[in-house]
Order: C-alpha cells, then structure tokens, then sequence
C-alpha cells in the first residue's frame, strides 16, 4: 500500500487555516468525529458479541434465533455511516492513487479539489435520500419482513445522520483547499498548480 494519499493529507493537516471560520467548524467536526468514534467502537462490539451468540446458540445450544442477524446489521449499519465522517478526515477511504503518483502535484491538487466537489454532491444526494427514507419510515410505521420486525427508521436514521455529517465534512475539506488556494499570491499559485 502506498502512503502518498496520507502523506498528501498530514502535509494538508499541517498547514494552519488561515480563515478563523473554517478552523472554528474545523475544530467543531474535528471534536464531532472524536465524539462519534466511540459509540461507533461499541456498536461494533455488540454486532460481534450478537453474531457470536447467535453462532452459539444455534450450532450448539439449538436454539432458534430471530433477532440477532437483523440486530448486527442495524448496528454494523450505524457504525459504518457514523464513522464515514471521520474517515474521511483523514483521506482514510479507498481511493485510487495510481494518478495521484503519475500526476504533477498542481494537476493532482485539482484533480483532488475535482473528486471532492463530486464526492460532495453523490453524499449530499444519498443524504438527502436517506433522510426521505427515514420520514417515510417513521411517519408510515414501515418495519422489516422478518418475525422480530424491527423499525426501518432505526437504520435510515443512521444512515442519514452519517451521510449529512460526512458531506459536510468533504464540504468543509473542500472550501479549506479552496481557501488556501485564493490566499496565495501569483507565484504561490504557480507553485501551488504544477511543480
């Protein structure tokens, strides 16, 4: 695995941001992100601990289970939406870095710029889709097809939530790069478009 991408992104981490705004709701999803990492760590736990039980109870105790498959999921749901946000902090997803190697840095700082603005508006859409699927399910009393039969806006919630939290996390990453490119100067920006 190559460590350009977050090499890229400690040196973007270590730039200050000059607007006391954008470091102000900087700091703000910093503290945010931290703060959801931890229910994110538990659901995890508990989707594991379920699934084992439920492996235990079935294979070796005989006894039927309902709930716990359907339980994972809402908790492995949460988790990976909750935790999108703070991910992408860091430039922590999947992401292609052949181009990013081959590319002048300039080129690739647009391209970044680019996928983030494209990024934005694919989880702004899927946001806004989630939370429609949540109303939906909530003022409509939707459940799920199994016997136990769970809410459908439980996971909707989550996936709503973390999608908003995560598109304004690429937002506010977006309109930082943006910043620091109008703040420099002629030769700055030279420098800052192709090295």
């Amino acid at each position: 695995m190559s460590h350009y991408a977050i090499d890229a992104q400690e040196q973007v981490r270590a730039d200050p941001i000059s607007n006391p705004l954008l470091a102000k709701l900087d700091y703000l999803m910093q503290k945010l992100n931290h703060v959801i990492m931890a229910p994110c760590m538990l659901a995890l736990l508990a989707a594991s601990a379920i699934l084992t039980y439920s492996v235990v109870a079935r294979y070796f105790l005989k006894i039927s289970t309902e709930w716990q498959d359907e339980a994972a999921v809402f908790l492995l749901v949460g988790a990976t939406f909750f935790a999108g946000a703070h991910v992408q902090a860091h430039r922590g997803h999947v992401g292609i870095e052949a181009l990013a190697t081959i590319l002048p840095r300039g080129v690739n700082r647009v391209r970044m710029l680019l996928v983030d603005l494209l990024t934005a508006a694919f989880c702004a859409f899927f946001s806004w889709k989630s939370w429609t699927l949540f109303h939906e399910a909530w003022a409509e009393g939707h459940t799920t097809t199994s016997t136990w039969g769970p809410p459908l806006w439980i996971p909707y919630s989550t996936m709503a939530f973390g999608m908003t939290v995560l598109t304004v996390q690429v937002l506010l990453q977006f309109v930082i790069e943006l910043q620091k490119r109008h703040k420099t100067g002629p030769e700055e920006h030279a420098q800052w478009l192709g090295d």
